[in-house]
């Protein structure tokens, strides 16, 4: 009965956001009281878990989310992105043109969302493949695959930042962990599938849907004093050193087994995923900010439209936690956890399948991350020895599977690049499915070592 009844509750979920248009955190919540008096929760105890599930999911990931917004506003309204960008395309060259994309999104996908990445690059890309009379798409998929891998697998995007948090799973590694496992997977979907694609699906690759991007008419971005490839690069990559270097001093502590001192303590300050954020965003505001001569009211003005933007995001986030606490409360987690008592079955491929099934039902990465997190965490507790940072690994590579037309990105996709749904099916949903596939091969293979 619990499975059908989350079941059931998806279904209504899946009814209330593409049938009734209904708004996602409004969508969610609802849900959730569903669930919780089909479960036979307490009728005075349903709000109070709601409550704590939207609480406890915002109160970890708010800071993170809020400053890896502000981070990325600031470098893309400098020109920052747009460097890095354009330097890589210029030392790579026409003839890996692909690369250099690929290379450049990865970085600027890092440090921005996967809208706000998709927004400032396609101009850039735009103009690109007039310039060498090439297609869009064949530029446009190295992109959408490195924002849509950085997206899933690394830290500070929303997902990976919250599944951690559920977990309890080490940030840090979670994002070095998550790095070696997107460069292959990012190097077999964007540049190897887009080959295979061309000949599945030729249409895309033509010159027309160039005309037809949403973005056509969309002039390049201009500003007067771009900052320096180094200095963009620095800044963009900069909470990426600092909580490589916190997992580095993890690791080596737990190999070598030497106890804390004052100067690990430091460290683990200075490298904890919070502190990263807060002075990479201390290091925005000079680098691209004081240093190229913006005023202090414009720094300002562009940290706050970073967080209007993500307002309704963090509902949605909070949403999904209300969901998964209701989840867990109603007694659903125990009876997973019993099912999968005498399971032999991989808390990695449970985590991973779990989120895909979610993914592909709800649409949204993000809500099928945190759904699939109430669903799977009875399942680890039963489980010795479990690799809590490849497990939100797993639940990312899941929440990646088979973009279609219940997914906000799907569309962004095919609009910008100009395809036909019958192109945008056969070149990003595939694709979309190689990132899910490939997260989830490499990181069972990288299990094998650690």
């Amino acid at each position: 009965m619990p499975l059908i009844i989350i079941s059931f509750g998806i279904v209504i979920l899946i009814l209330l956001i593409m049938l009734l248009r209904l708004n996602t955190f409004v969508s969610l919540i609802i849900t959730s009281i569903i669930v919780a008096l089909l479960l036979g929760m307490p009728l005075d105890k349903i709000i109070a878990s709601v409550e704590a599930g939207l609480g406890g999911t915002l109160g970890h990931i708010a800071l993170i989310f809020g400053m890896g917004g502000m981070l990325g506003k600031l470098i893309a309204d400098a020109g920052g992105a747009h460097q890095i960008a354009h330097t890589l395309i210029d030392k790579f060259g026409e003839k890996r043109i692909q690369w250099a994309i690929l290379i450049a999104s990865f970085i600027v996908g890092i440090a921005l969302f996967l809208e706000v990445a998709i927004v400032l690059l396609i101009p850039i890309i735009i103009s690109i493949a007039k310039e060498l009379k090439i297609s869009i798409v064949k530029l446009g998929l190295p992109m959408v695959t490195a924002a849509l891998a950085t997206h899933a697998f690394l830290p500070p995007h929303p997902g990976p930042i919250a599944v951690a948090a559920e977990y309890g799973a080490n940030v840090g590694l979670v994002l070095v962990y998550g790095i070696v496992v997107a460069i292959p997977t990012v190097i077999i979907a964007g540049i190897f599938y887009p080959k295979i694609a061309q000949k599945i699906v030729p249409s895309a690759f033509g010159l027309e849907q160039l005309e037809r991007s949403s973005f056509a008419n969309m002039k390049e971005q201009k500003i007067e004093k771009l900052p320096s490839f180094r200095i963009s690069l620095f800044t963009a990559l900069f909470p990426v050193i600092l909580m490589a270097i916190g997992a580095a001093v993890d690791i080596i502590q737990k190999q070598i087994g030497f106890s804390d001192s004052s100067l690990t303590s430091i460290i683990k300050l200075l490298t904890h995923s919070s502190t990263a954020m807060l002075l990479s965003l201390l290091l925005a505001i000079y680098t691209m900010g004081i240093r190229q001569k913006v005023g202090v009211k414009k720094i300002g003005e562009s940290c706050t439209e970073a967080i209007n933007s993500l307002g309704m995001l963090l509902l949605v986030i909070g949403g999904g936690g209300a969901l998964k606490q209701v989840i867990i409360d109603g007694g659903v987690g125990d009876y997973i956890g019993k099912l999968f008592e005498n399971s032999h079955m991989s808390p990695i491929l449970f985590a991973w399948i779990v989120a895909a099934i979610l993914r592909l039902a709800l649409g949204s990465g993000t809500v099928a991350t945190l759904t699939a997190a109430g669903l799977v965490l009875p399942a680890l507790s039963g489980t010795p020895n479990v690799n809590l940072e490849l497990v939100t690994l797993a639940t990312g590579a899941g929440s990646a599977i088979g973009s279609h037309v219940n997914d906000a990105g799907f569309w962004m996709v095919k609009e910008s690049l100009g395809m036909t749904l019958k192109e945008a099916f056969g070149t990003y949903t595939i694709l979309s499915t190689i990132v899910a596939i490939c997260g989830l091969v490499f990181t069972l293979l990288f299990s094998l070592f650690i």
